[in-house]
């Protein structure tokens, strides 16, 4: 049986610079540019990937539309949610959810990045959250 890895997820949109730019600032890392239509903003765990809508050429027509997402959550877990807010706050005026307790254990802020896609950044607070992503 062949081991199957998430490694990236792509996002397609309209206006790549202004997207990489809030990733970069959302995460603090800085985006690695492969053409002016590809950027990937990488973590120790997966890659988040941003194409423009001129890379979906190479796929076929109608496969995907930019900023159209109300299915899928991002999540990135970090360090101090409460922190991060802080941050997070004054780069998106969409704060869907301030930081607060999930019942499975999380602290959790949920915010919309400007294509409309909903970004989770959590931080396991209960002992069995803290044990799962230790």
């Amino acid at each position: 049986m062949q081991n199957r890895n998430v490694v990236s997820v792509r996002i397609i949109t309209a206006d790549i610079q202004r997207l990489v730019q809030f990733f970069e600032k959302a995460t603090c890392i800085p985006a690695n540019w492969s053409t002016d239509d590809f950027a990937e903003i990488v973590t120790n765990s997966f890659t988040l990937a941003i194409g423009s809508t001129r890379t979906l050429a190479f796929f076929g027509e109608g496969i995907a539309r930019a900023a159209a997402n109300k299915s899928v959550i991002i999540e990135f877990l970090v360090e101090n949610v409460d922190d991060d807010y802080e941050r997070i706050k004054d780069l998106t005026t969409d704060i869907v959810q301030q930081p607060a307790t999930m019942p499975w254990g999380n602290r959790s802020l949920l915010f919309r990045d400007p294509d409309g896609n909903l970004i989770n950044f959590f931080t396991p607070v209960s002992a069995e959250a803290i044990k799962k992503f230790a």
